[in-house]
């Protein structure tokens, strides 16, 4: 995705510094810039925009407003970047554990808005793929256990070895085009509904 279609909220209630993050966008090629300088109501105004990244500047910010702009954070699932003029150790975890892309303490200069944007995106999608990739080895995982319980229940109720249970299985999912895994779970399902099979 170019600079100039990625779409940028800047959230900042003081002006100035605001039109500092707004030229330093521009100057960046950034065309599609949306500068809010009252956080109420802000989630609404996320929902309308869409925007690919947020800038979140706190020239001042107290512990409730930074705790307020942690939980943003958590909720939108993308790449933010925020400044603040100080900052503590703990705020500073706070912010990571929120998914704060990059958290800037004493760093609002018009220079430094692209690289640290440009950060934000890459550690925001560095660690989306990563979030993604856990989850598929996780579902894989899953799978492979349920596809192991059904091969159990055919063994055991038709007396089929491990490999003919295996090629019915697949068989079956090739006749109805469906995944190995669901035919595995709906088999699963229905000998649990069925209760113990005879023998067990």
């Amino acid at each position: 995705m170019s600079a100039g279609s990625l779409t940028i909220l800047v959230i900042d209630e003081n002006r100035i510094r605001a039109s500092i993050i707004e030229a330093g966008l521009r100057d960046a090629g950034h065309r599609h810039v949306t500068v809010v300088h009252d956080v109420a109501g802000i989630a609404r105004r996320i929902a309308e925009l869409e925007p690919d990244v947020i800038v979140i500047d706190l020239e001042n910010p107290n512990r409730d407003m930074l705790e307020n702009m942690f939980q943003l954070s958590r909720a939108v699932k993308r790449p933010i970047a925020m400044f603040v003029d100080r900052s503590d150790q703990a705020s500073i975890e706070a912010a990571v554990d929120a998914g704060v892309s990059a958290y800037v303490v004493d760093g609002l200069k018009k220079e430094r808005i692209k690289p640290i944007l440009d950060m934000a995106i890459s550690r925001f999608n560095a660690f989306s793929r990563m979030a993604r990739e856990l989850e598929e080895a996780r579902s894989e995982l899953e799978s492979r256990k349920v596809v192991d319980r059904a091969k159990g229940i055919l063994m055991k109720s038709r007396g089929l070895s491990e490999e003919a249970a295996y090629a019915l299985l697949r068989k079956t999912a090739m006749n109805q085009n469906r995944k190995i895994a669901e035919i595995a779970q709906s088999l699963v399902t229905a000998a649990g509904l069925l209760g113990p099979l005879e023998g067990e």
